[in-house]
């Protein structure tokens, strides 16, 4: 072997935020290079929740099926204080949302995204930890440990996924500030006897004078009767904080069965036996964010840019959907198709959203979820991570006034689509890939002119976006554009009409990731084309 890898992006860390760069990276023509200290990969179910959000990402990224096959629809939460059930809380989402809450073991998460890349072409060298780099005009230079020997990585970039304790932000000199929670908590996987609903956590808790003192939440598992469950740790496993940043499991100290029972004991809402124990252990809790998610050619993602309270499952969310919005940046730049700061808008984007999930999450830890709110379709779609708004990025824009949605936040999707050669209906996630989608839209009223422009603005807009762009001319059922030369799909049912607000003859376009980029009610050509030079240069 040369004594310098080269690669276009290495990436630290294999867990599920690196693997969904890789993918994202690798089925965009980037060649990745991926090291991950642990020999092997972890067997635990550490995160457990999926967001709707991330089953769309998961979608476009075409791990969705296997995902699916793989965990347990989330269908709510019972609550349980001394004994007696107070609520139930049936999670619920609109009609429009095409995916709903899901539970599946990180593990198996892993097991998905590792497979992926693979099948891209991909693999992660293992037993390799980033140990530090240095980082010039061209590209970062890193040095790996191996078991034997010290390699050298050459890269154009650099992405640490590495987790709370990251190499990378540490090497950068970012600031991590926050605070550790002074509780300690033990996790179990195991499987009990009783009948509560399939499907459903379970919240119980032991109150004195409205103060919680003792806890057990269980989330259910594929399985039967299957739950990772939480815990406050008994005096006999508990360690005294170092005053460092805490977050995470604790190496040495592993629950046992008869910890778990005995807060079972305790706190179950029926008489129950804890069997099957796969993996447990003790685990820290802080709070901490980033001053910066990125410094020159090196960027940081997931735990390794914020940390915060498990609660409501919006740690590994948060950092699947950081390596997503990066990712597809990343790609452009690699390729030279990028507008000289279309990078830096990764930290304009996603920093605002790790304060907020960082934020909420301790709130949520010491209230409860939606304390801070009496909408609850409102905390529903929040917690679903359906509410993300990049709003003020440098890279959304609109032509005049539009209705919603607005530019930043995220693309409805429609159903009741159709076009030529396809039996069924289609829905417009269907269509989405990894490129920009632009969508122009004929209304019953639209004429060979007005289709004319759209030719004409879809083949300008191609030459912008250098090849990076689908583009499809949407109909209304009566619009008379049969003659066109651009993809055609018809609005059957009226509901892109509806879910997108349209005036007339529109134009929108959809990021990669998802989110809606530009919206106009009206072809500005001068508008539209200035929005795709901000992000194609």
């Amino acid at each position: 072997m040369p004594d310098t890898l080269n690669t276009e992006v290495l990436i630290a860390g294999a867990g599920p935020v690196g693997l969904t760069a890789a993918i994202e990276l690798t089925r965009r023509g980037v060649d990745c290079f991926v090291v991950d200290p642990l020999p092997d990969p972890p067997q635990y179910a550490k995160a457990v929740g999926v967001q709707p959000r991330t089953l769309e990402v998961f979608e476009n990224m075409g791990v969705l099926r296997a995902v699916l096959d793989a965990g347990i629809e989330m269908n709510g939460q019972c609550v349980y204080v001394n004994g007696e059930p107070v609520t139930r809380l049936d999670l619920s989402l609109p009609a429009n949302v095409p995916f709903r809450f899901l539970c599946i073991p990180q593990y198996e998460t892993e097991r998905i995204l590792r497979e992926e890349f693979a099948a891209r072409g991909g693999s992660i060298q293992r037993g390799w930890g980033l140990t530090g780099f240095a980082q010039d005009d061209d590209g970062v230079t890193a040095t790996v440990s191996t078991d034997s020997e010290d390699r050298t990585v050459r890269a154009r970039y650099l992405v640490g996924a590495d987790g709370a304790h990251s190499v990378v932000r540490k090497s950068l000199g970012l600031t991590f500030d926050g605070a550790a929670f002074e509780e300690q908590y033990m996790l179990g996987d195991v499987e009990v006897d009783w009948t509560q609903p399939r499907g459903y956590a379970i919240r119980s808790m032991h109150q004195t004078d409205g103060v919680t003192d003792d806890l057990l939440v269980c989330i259910p598992l594929p399985g039967r009767n299957r739950y990772r469950m939480s815990m406050l740790v008994p005096d006999d496993l508990s360690t005294r904080s170092h005053g460092e940043v805490e977050h995470g499991f604790e190496a040495g100290r592993a629950p046992e069965l008869h910890h778990i029972q005995a807060v079972l004991d305790r706190l179950s809402p029926q008489p129950t036996t804890a069997r099957n124990l796969r993996w447990s252990s003790v685990f820290r809790i802080s709070h901490r964010i980033v001053d910066s998610y990125g410094s020159g050619r090196v960027f940081v993602a997931g735990d390794a840019a914020h940390i915060h309270p498990p609660t409501g499952a919006q740690g590994m969310n948060t950092g699947i959907q950081d390596a997503h919005n990066l990712a597809w940046k990343l790609a452009l730049a690699v390729s030279g198709n990028a507008a000289p700061t279309l990078l830096d808008t990764y930290d304009i984007e996603r920093r605002p959203v790790g304060e907020e999930v960082v934020g909420r999450t301790v709130r949520s830890a010491r209230q409860g979820i939606g304390a801070d709110s009496d909408d609850l379709d409102h905390v529903m779609l929040r917690e679903a991570q359906l509410l993300i708004d990049y709003a003020d990025s440098p890279i959304v824009a609109s032509a005049g006034p539009v209705s919603e949605p607005l530019p930043g936040g995220r693309a409805p999707d429609a159903t009741g689509l159709s076009r030529a050669a396809v039996s069924g209906p289609l829905r417009l996630y269907s269509l989405l890939g990894r490129n920009h989608t632009a969508l122009f839209y004929a209304d019953g009223d639209a004429t060979v002119t007005d289709v004319a422009r759209f030719e004409a603005a879809a083949e300008a807009a191609a030459t912008a976006a250098r090849g990076a762009l689908d583009v499809y001319l949407v109909a209304a059922p009566t619009a008379e554009v049969d003659s066109t030369v651009l993809p055609l799909l018809r609005d059957n049912d009226g509901d892109f009409a509806r879910s997108y607000s349209t005036a007339g003859t529109s134009v929108f376009v959809i990021r990669p990731d998802g989110y809606l980029g530009f919206a106009a009610h009206r072809l500005d050509t001068e508008v539209f084309e200035g929005f795709l030079h901000n992000t194609f240069g």
